[in-house]
């Protein structure tokens, strides 16, 4: 991982936050029980988890497969899929679709959907702005997550269903507190555990190993 300059606006850590599976994930799970007790909502509900579940394991066994074994590319710069980036764009756009915006018409439940597509792109963008992966990493991420929201919609309509104010209020409010107040996250140090276990190696390989086998200038 790339060293992070804390000169950055604290904008741009706070915004890379919102794609942290402490975040999205449980925002996520909330709003697929919600919708599960609908019946029209279910198949989408059902769709989703399935398909974010997949998303998660692939995401993770890029990261094992780099952090204990080296399997990267130095040509482009890739060491895994951002995990951020894919939750962010997997979660968000039926997140606000069918939960937050649950009461709105078709039109307004589309552009919910829009905007969260153009959130997880944010959330991606952030990931490079502070450092900590690279475009390659974060496009992959956001294809993976995104292609779990496009499927989503695609096997299962968007539904309309009748959720009381409540619901929306605590996951708008989860989301938007979540990146200041939660502490943080233990996500990678868990996969780079596991990935040395797995391995059986000594330490974890680095980005900088990567470039410097590959002879990259100014890999250190």
């Amino acid at each position: 991982m790339a060293a992070v300059d804390p000169a950055l606006p604290q904008f741009w850590f706070l915004l890379s936050r919102l794609g942290e599976a402490q975040t999205a994930l449980p925002a996520a799970l909330l709003a697929a029980w919600v919708l599960v007790r609908h019946p029209q909502a279910r198949s989408l509900a059902l769709w989703w988890m399935a398909l974010l579940g997949a998303a998660i394991v692939l995401t993770t066994a890029s990261k094992l497969a780099f952090i204990g074994w080296g399997i990267g590319s130095a040509e482009l710069d890739f060491t895994g899929i951002s995990g951020h980036a894919m939750f962010a764009s997997a979660v968000y756009p039926l997140l606000l679709g069918t939960v937050v915006a649950a009461r709105a018409p078709p039109a307004g439940r589309r552009i919910a959907v829009a905007a969260g597509f153009v959130l997880g792109v944010l959330v991606g963008v952030s990931r490079v702005v502070i450092g900590v992966h690279s475009v390659s990493e974060v496009v992959l991420g956001l294809l993976l997550g995104g292609l779990v929201s496009v499927l989503a919609l695609a096997l299962a309509h968007l539904p309309r269903v009748r959720i009381g104010p409540a619901i929306p209020i605590v996951v708008v409010l989860f989301v938007a507190l979540m990146p200041a107040h939660a502490p943080a996250s233990l996500t990678h140090s868990a996969v780079v555990r596991l990935s040395l276990k797995l391995s059986g190696h000594p330490t974890p390989y680095t980005r900088a190993d990567m470039l410097r086998r590959r002879g990259v200038p100014g890999a250190v």
